[in-house]
């Protein structure tokens, strides 16, 4: 009997085994199987010959590999779907043994923490290499994770393309959804039917991009938040990517992942070997909520620093919106104070802090500190800080330097260019060569440097535009185990540091940031309307413990959308809760609001961060102007209610809650939260005040007199929030009273729901 391979998590199992010609046949992956299943079974049948294969020589007259389920596949011996691999010849790679045992460190981030590791070795002796499959199972969260390395045995081998991994799966009608987009308007979910041929999810701007991100999904028709089958795909690196999905002429499915061919190009020496970033899988019968949860489940015990697993993440106050590049120790000192006041935990440090950084066009690459704006130093600047009684973060680009800068008149061959050519540009700037060690020991000094004077428990770390001028082949990769190199050597020493990786916002969204920082910077769009999208979309891979969230000031430089303050906390609360709006700004009554935000959400800061997050798609969830989240932790449960634009005369709404017990009495109740007098305008006067909505004493009123929003409070078994709770009707045109709930436009409301007794349980 051939090897077969069963890798199980707690509820998926994963087998594949080998065949009678050496090569890896794919059999099944799916919910849990007993050991004792018969292999057999599961292998798809090859039982008639099918017109126009290739046979494979001393085999069978059936067995042609264009027409197998398989777990790699060569190139140029009778498969023509797509291939995981591409040299300068034709290659076969067949077993030659396997072991038990975890891959030795390699330079890419690797996932941490695996409960079975399995090395597969095989061999292609006509080209001379060797190749080993890995994987690591990851039981309690239902994650398989594979990578590949190549080496040269023989020769040397020239390398156009070396996937991470490849499954096939039998056919059937699949929805391929990925997250795709631009700047300020990320992860925006698009779901198309796989039909014949191949579709590609990918990026070849030298980062993960904003414009599609590396996590795809595949669900069968009819597949919901809760129900139905799903595979889930994603990849541990933070440069060019490629998802190829194909769908053969009978109905296999082949899932393909790993770094970008476009561009690649490596040259493997003899004795020489090429690792490739890790792949993570996974599967759920539970839907797409199903499948997000064993990613989230994944990221946040086997991703994010070890340091930072299941920590809490502090309320930050950045000053960027507030002051932009205008601003001095004292004026910053105020903000500080401020937030404090308010309840904010760590305050950010963001640009302009550097050399001549007055704007965009200078300063990058340089760090002395501005003495005009520090005149005694930033270590000064940041004990005032932790005085006041906030912790101090900092924000830096060390990719990057303007050409105004001293260490690019010093050093203008450290920044990327091509040779011959005039240097491209994005906002000012170039990027630094992170394959020179000598670049990347000046960043590791220096950033270091900063991180101890100041003794900065957060850094931000930016990085703003694209990768552009990189003539050569395979460089794209290299810079990026560069970056890994620097970043490992920064906060290795440093675990305390919580770093927030940022890329013009959400450009560098992934699992290979995620493994020096807990936390990115979802987008530079804080407008919640669109946050609805960005950090909905994201949840489909991470968790909401990694996404950067602030409340920002109305209208929003985005959108120029107005949106209610509640709307933007109750938002940015499903995730890393900051504020970035200018506080010198705000009026007493906005004051109380933001301080009761933070009283909330410090309360029910591991349930935001740390609970069970689903994307509610029925009941209010059905409507196209409707969003509902949850977020569920042992003892509560907390819905977020989002209205997008009001319709009039707005119909009942129901709100359903899935996964709640239903034989357990819950006690179900709104947050309260302010409706301000601004709102209303001239319809101020039929609540019985009446005041010119654009004079003076409208103005005055507004800043100290607030109106509450209805607050529901029922008592309700899991039975009945299943199948949906009807709430309050909604303000539609015939007056207000404490029983309305004031949504209209980008209204919302937080509901927190917990057991009446302790008895039942959440899930």
């Amino acid at each position: 009997m051939s090897e077969v391979f069963r890798l199980d998590t707690a509820h998926t199992s994963y087998w594949f085994r080998v065949t009678g010609q050496g090569h890896l046949e794919h059999l099944y992956y799916g919910p849990t199987l007993p050991a004792r299943q018969d292999p057999d079974a599961l292998a798809v049948k090859r039982t008639a010959p099918i017109g126009t294969s290739t046979n494979y020589p001393g085999a069978d007259p059936v067995y042609a590999l264009d027409n197998m389920c398989l777990e790699w596949s060569g190139a140029g011996r009778g498969d023509y779907r797509e291939t995981p691999i591409e040299t300068d010849t034709a290659t076969d790679f067949r077993y030659t043994g396997h072991e038990y045992a975890p891959a030795a460190p390699d330079g890419l981030p690797r996932p941490h923490g695996a409960s079975q590791s399995l090395r597969v070795e095989l061999a292609d002796d006509a080209v001379g290499a060797a190749l080993t499959l890995h994987y690591d199972v990851f039981y309690d969260a239902d994650v398989i994770a594979r990578h590949a390395v190549l080496s040269a045995t023989g020769g040397p081998i020239q390398v156009a393309k070396l996937l991470s991994a490849m499954v096939d799966l039998p056919g059937g009608d699949w929805t391929l959804t990925t997250l795709n987009g631009a700047w300020v308007k990320e992860a925006h979910r698009q779901a198309l039917p796989i039909g014949y041929g191949i579709q590609v999810n990918s990026s070849t701007t030298g980062s993960s991009s904003n414009r599609h991100n590396p996590g795809v999904m595949l669900a069968e028709p009819g597949a919901t938040e809760e129900h139905g089958r799903v595979y889930g795909c994603n990849l541990v690196y933070s440069g060019n990517h490629y998802t190829a999905v194909e769908r053969s002429g009978q109905d296999l499915i082949r899932v393909a992942c790993g770094i970008n061919p476009a561009g690649f190009g490596w040259t493997l020496a003899p004795g020489e070997s090429l690792a490739t970033p890790t792949v993570v899988l996974t599967f759920s019968d539970s839907g797409y909520g199903g499948a997000s949860a064993h990613f989230h489940d994944f990221a946040n015990d086997h991703i994010v620093p070890a340091y930072w697993a299941r920590r809490p993440r502090p309320v930050v106050y950045n000053n960027w919106e507030a002051t932009f590049f205008s601003f001095d120790a004292g004026k910053l000192l105020k903000l500080a104070k401020q937030a404090k006041a308010l309840g904010a935990e760590l305050f950010v440090l963001d640009d302009g802090w550097f050399g001549k950084r007055d704007d965009d066009t200078k300063g990058l690459g340089d760090y002395t500190v501005n003495p005009r704006k520090f005149p005694n130093g930033l270590g000064h600047f940041a004990a005032q800080v932790r005085k006041a009684g906030l912790d101090f973060g900092i924000w830096v680009e060390p990719e990057m330097a303007n050409p105004d800068s001293d260490l690019y008149r010093a050093h203008p061959d450290w920044a990327i260019t091509a040779p011959r050519r005039e240097p491209t540009l994005g906002r000012n700037q170039l990027v630094l060569d992170l394959t020179r060690a000598e670049v990347r020991d000046y960043i590791v000094a220096n950033v270091g440097a900063v991180i101890d004077e100041t003794g900065a428990a957060y850094v931000k770390w930016d990085y703003n535009r694209n990768l552009a001028d990189t003539d050569a082949p395979g460089f794209q990769h290299r810079y990026l185990l560069g970056l890994y190199d620097v970043l490992g050597r920064i906060f290795g020493p440093r675990p305390q540091v919580l770093l927030e990786s940022c890329s013009s916002g959400g450009n560098r969204f992934d699992l290979g940031m995620l493994c020096y920082g807990p936390q990115i910077w979802a987008s530079d769009d804080t407008d919640p309307v669109e946050r609805l999208e960005i950090q909905g979309g994201l949840s489909l891979f991470y968790p909401q413990s990694t996404m950067g969230a602030h409340v920002s000031e109305a209208p929003h430089q985005q959108t120029l959308r107005d949106t209610p303050l509640t709307t933007r906390f109750n938002v940015a609360a499903f995730g890393d809760l900051g504020y970035e709006l200018d506080l010198r700004m705000l009026s007493p009554v906005q004051r109380k609001e933001i301080k009761e935000q933070l009283a909330f959400y410090k309360e029910h800061r591991a349930t935001f961060q740390y609970g069970r997050f689903r994307r509610v798609d029925t009941g209010m969830g059905a409507k196209p102007n409707k969003a509902v989240w949850t977020v569920s932790a042992p003892g509560e449960v907390i819905v977020g209610v989002f209205q997008t634009l009001a319709t009039a005369a707005e119909g009942l709404d129901r709100l359903v809650v899935p996964g709640m017990d239903p034989a357990t009495e819950y006690r179900l109740r709104t947050r309260e939260q302010s409706v301000f007098l601004s709102r209303f305008g001239e319809l101020i006067k039929h609540i019985g005040i009446r005041l010119n909505p654009e004079g003076m004493a409208m103005t005055a009123v507004n800043k100290v007199y607030r109106l509450t929003d209805a607050v529901e409070d029922y008592r309700v078994f899991g039975a009945a929030l299943g199948n949906g709770v009807p709430l309050a009707n909604q303000f539609m045109g015939t007056g207000y009273n404490d029983r309305v709930r004031m949504l209209g436009d980008f209204g919302s409301n937080l509901y927190l729901i917990t057991p009446t007794a302790q008895t039942g349980s959440t899930s």
